[in-house]
Protein backbone atom coordinates (compact mmCIF):
# COMPACT_ATOMS: atom_id res chain seq x y z
CA UNK A 1 0.00 0.00 0.00
CA UNK A 2 0.86 3.83 -0.66
CA UNK A 3 -0.26 7.44 0.03
CA UNK A 4 -2.37 8.02 -3.16
CA UNK A 5 -1.18 10.77 -5.27
CA UNK A 6 -4.32 12.56 -4.68
CA UNK A 7 -3.67 14.02 -1.53
CA UNK A 8 -0.93 16.06 -0.40
CA UNK A 9 0.42 16.14 2.94
CA UNK A 10 1.75 19.38 4.65
CA UNK A 11 3.27 19.57 8.41
CA UNK A 12 3.33 22.18 10.70
CA UNK A 13 5.16 21.36 14.12
CA UNK A 14 3.53 18.63 15.28
CA UNK A 15 0.19 18.81 12.85
CA UNK A 16 0.22 17.05 9.85
CA UNK A 17 -2.67 18.03 7.39
CA UNK A 18 -3.62 15.83 4.47
CA UNK A 19 -5.37 17.55 1.31
CA UNK A 20 -7.08 15.87 -1.32
CA UNK A 21 -6.33 17.64 -5.15
CA UNK A 22 -8.98 17.80 -7.89
CA UNK A 23 -8.36 14.52 -8.96
CA UNK A 24 -9.50 12.78 -5.52
CA UNK A 25 -12.99 11.70 -4.79
CA UNK A 26 -13.10 13.11 -1.44
CA UNK A 27 -13.36 17.00 -0.62
CA UNK A 28 -12.37 18.15 2.83
CA UNK A 29 -9.49 17.81 4.78
CA UNK A 30 -8.17 15.55 7.25
CA UNK A 31 -5.70 17.13 10.43
CA UNK A 32 -4.09 15.08 12.49
CA UNK A 33 -0.98 15.02 14.76
CA UNK A 34 2.48 13.68 14.77
CA UNK A 35 1.70 10.19 14.39
CA UNK A 36 -0.63 10.74 10.84
CA UNK A 37 2.96 12.25 9.75
CA UNK A 38 4.88 9.70 10.73
CA UNK A 39 2.50 7.05 9.33
CA UNK A 40 2.39 9.47 6.14
CA UNK A 41 5.69 9.84 6.00
CA UNK A 42 6.31 5.80 5.82
CA UNK A 43 3.53 5.66 3.55
CA UNK A 44 5.16 7.25 0.67
CA UNK A 45 7.36 3.89 -0.04
CA UNK A 46 5.43 1.05 -0.72
CA UNK A 47 4.43 -0.72 2.61
CA UNK A 48 2.71 -2.87 4.26
CA UNK A 49 0.23 -2.00 8.10
CA UNK A 50 2.92 -4.61 9.41
CA UNK A 51 5.85 -2.85 8.65
CA UNK A 52 4.51 0.86 9.91
CA UNK A 53 3.96 -1.37 13.20
CA UNK A 54 7.58 -2.72 13.44
CA UNK A 55 9.08 1.11 12.60
CA UNK A 56 7.24 2.98 14.82
CA UNK A 57 7.40 0.09 17.84
CA UNK A 58 11.11 0.53 16.99
CA UNK A 59 11.35 4.13 17.43
CA UNK A 60 8.74 4.63 19.82
CA UNK A 61 9.20 4.13 23.57
CA UNK A 62 5.12 2.27 23.69
CA UNK A 63 3.10 -0.57 24.03
CA UNK A 64 2.80 -2.32 20.58
CA UNK A 65 -0.71 -3.14 21.29
CA UNK A 66 -1.17 0.70 21.05
CA UNK A 67 0.59 1.25 18.27
CA UNK A 68 -0.96 -1.27 16.57
CA UNK A 69 -4.64 0.07 17.82
CA UNK A 70 -3.56 3.73 16.40
CA UNK A 71 -1.83 2.28 12.64
CA UNK A 72 -4.64 0.25 12.17
CA UNK A 73 -7.38 3.08 13.07
CA UNK A 74 -5.56 5.62 10.86
CA UNK A 75 -5.05 3.55 7.91
CA UNK A 76 -8.64 2.45 8.27
CA UNK A 77 -9.75 6.37 8.38
CA UNK A 78 -7.10 6.39 5.29
CA UNK A 79 -9.04 4.17 3.50
CA UNK A 80 -12.17 5.29 3.79
CA UNK A 81 -11.34 8.60 2.17
CA UNK A 82 -9.51 6.79 -0.97
CA UNK A 83 -6.12 8.14 0.34
CA UNK A 84 -4.25 4.52 0.16
CA UNK A 85 -3.47 2.95 -2.71
CA UNK A 86 -3.28 -0.80 -2.13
Amino acid sequence: MKLSKNFLVHKTGNDTVVVPTGNAGFSGVVQGNETLGIILDLLKKDTTEQQIIDKMSEQYDAERSEIEKDVISIISRLRKIGAIDD
